[in-house]
């Protein structure tokens, strides 16, 4: 099976954040904002890797979310370590342009989730309605 575009893109920033991590880990002995780079970077494609295989609609909306609001903590934390001089301002672009796409990416799937889910509902009700209007035969 062909892996997505998010599943992809994600994975390899993840793998980016494991480098970045190693290097201010190692090189910086930087331990608390590298560690937190860390949880959250990694955990945008996890959570991914849940949704693809969620038990219902519900679950991989919620699994997405999830990974939204984790790459959006992880943007916090790219911030925070190129304002405080702990990243270069190159590798800082990389991984800050890197993580934007991927909040882009997760915030169309998510709202094109949360319509379908509406579309279906409005027409449920519809069709609700409709039945119930019906006159008996």
């Amino acid at each position: 099976m062909k892996s997505s575009i998010i599943e992809r893109k994600s994975k390899d920033f993840a793998l980016n954040v494991i480098n970045t991590y190693k290097f201010l880990y190692e090189e910086k002995h930087e331990f608390v904002m590298s560690k937190q780079l860390l949880r959250c970077g990694t955990s945008i494609g996890a959570n991914v890797a849940e949704a693809i295989n969620a038990q219902s609609e519900a679950d991989f909306i919620s699994k997405m979310y999830i990974s939204l609001k984790e790459a959006g903590e992880t943007s916090y934390w790219l911030d925070l370590l190129f304002e405080s001089k702990y990243i270069e301002k190159e590798t800082y672009n990389i991984l800050s342009t890197d993580c934007d796409e991927i909040i882009r990416i997760l915030r169309s799937i998510t709202k094109t989730m949360k319509d379908k889910q509406k579309s279906k509902k409005d027409i449920s009700n519809q069709l609700s309605n409709n039945i119930k209007s019906t006159p008996n035969s």
